[in-house]
């Protein structure tokens, strides 16, 4: 009876044992007993990366045709993208448009004939979006769309449309020019 009673006892301490060490003693590199359990506190790190502003643009678009004294379009361009991928706490940046002239051979129809349309900006992300609603092309950079206030990753996507006021003295032909977005 006594060998029974010892294995008993003995048994009861070793389950005792058991039940006392942390479950994560036997894989953690470090305890800390206190009076009421176990704590074992991990720092734990990790790094945001930031990424770049970038604007993304068609390549090229056939605006149509039209005879002299009539407008060509409005035609959309195609999509334009802002990706803000600074992920920075006070975000802000300035999307701008220019447009050499138009030519074909010796002959010219200016950009500020050109009327560039923003049309309605979808974004995504923490920031407020402004734009000019319609403005006349010319060769230096104007603000079509801003974000300010700005939070983390953000983007701003619109399809501007393009009318060509083709005036009455113009010459038959094909007329090429460049549209330039960019972003600061």
């Amino acid at each position: 009876m006594r060998k029974s009673l010892f294995l008993i006892v003995a048994g009861s301490a070793f389950v005792v044992i058991t039940t006392a060490l942390p479950a994560s003693a036997a894989t953690s590199g470090r305890t800390e007993m206190t009076a009421m359990g176990s704590a074992g506190p991990t720092t734990t790190t990790f790094t945001v990366t930031t990424g770049a502003l970038t604007i993304t643009t068609p390549d090229s678009v056939n605006l149509g045709s039209g005879a002299p004294g009539t407008t060509i379009g409005p035609t959309a361009l195609g999509t334009v993208t802002v990706n803000d991928n600074r992920a920075s706490a006070s975000a802000s940046w300035a999307a701008t448009v220019s447009s050499t002239d138009f030519t074909t051979g010796s002959q010219t129809i200016p950009a500020t004939d050109a009327t560039y349309t923003t049309g309605t900006i979808t974004k995504t992300g923490t920031i407020t979006i402004t734009s000019v609603p319609t403005l006349a092309l010319t060769g230096a950079a104007q603000t079509v769309v801003s974000g300010t206030a700005g939070s983390g990753n953000n983007s701003a996507a619109w399809n501007p449309t393009i009318a060509i006021a083709v005036p009455v003295a113009a010459v038959a032909g094909l007329y090429t020019g460049t549209i330039t977005h960019s972003v600061s």
